[in-house]
């Protein structure tokens, strides 16, 4: 659905959604008689969500409907889809790289899931809130976390076999109140001492 017919060459490709910062850019341009210049400040006026500039441009998006021949209304309400776009907007550019982003890191957890999320974990290793969700979704999941061991773990989360099937073995460095630098140190102690032993 398209609130205007001018719209439709310019979200036709996002199916009538506004989504991206250039789609909100060429609104104002068809629609308000914007230059490229104004455009521009209008999107990034947007972007800052500061109320007196967006409610300068609602008004100079108005004057500027009424002088193209649309319907004030209409454009009142196109504005105001324009403006809740601004929480979630980006560039076309921005947007593809997230959305490759997203997609690898999709494919990574179906197919990899074990060595996806103990990397994950690996990388919040300081966050206690996010070791807590990734827990969570690897009871979800029904994969073992191993807990540490001195003998076994790590200074990092790390990927072993438990009763057959792959499991996250507890990183040292996630121990509250233990650094992993010191961790690290202890681990190339132990390995040392037992290269030795052999």
């Amino acid at each position: 659905k398209y609130q205007h017919a001018n719209l439709k060459s310019l979200l036709e490709p996002t199916y009538g959604v506004i989504l991206y910062q250039e789609q909100v850019m060429q609104i104002a341009q068809v629609l308000a008689g914007y230059s490229l210049g104004e455009a521009d400040v209008l999107r990034r006026a947007m972007g800052k969500k500061k109320k007196e500039e967006m409610a300068q441009q609602r008004a100079v998006f108005e004057d500027g409907s009424r002088k193209q021949g649309v319907d004030v209304k209409l454009a009142i309400k196109i504005f105001d889809l324009v403006e809740k776009f601004a929480g979630y907007g980006f560039n076309k550019s921005h947007a593809a790289a997230y959305a490759l982003v997203a997609y690898q890191t999709a494919y990574m957890k179906a197919n990899y899931p074990v060595e996806f999320i103990a990397a994950s974990m690996t990388l919040d290793i300081n966050n206690t809130d996010k070791l807590n969700f990734f827990r969570q979704e690897l009871q979800r999941l029904r994969i073992s976390v191993l807990p540490p061991s001195i003998n076994a773990s790590k200074e990092i989360f790390t990927v072993e076999e438990y009763e057959n099937n792959p499991a996250i073995r507890y990183a040292l460095a996630a121990i509250k109140n233990v650094g992993g630098a010191a961790m690290a140190n202890l681990i190339t102690c132990l390995l040392y001492t037992s290269d030795a032993a052999d």
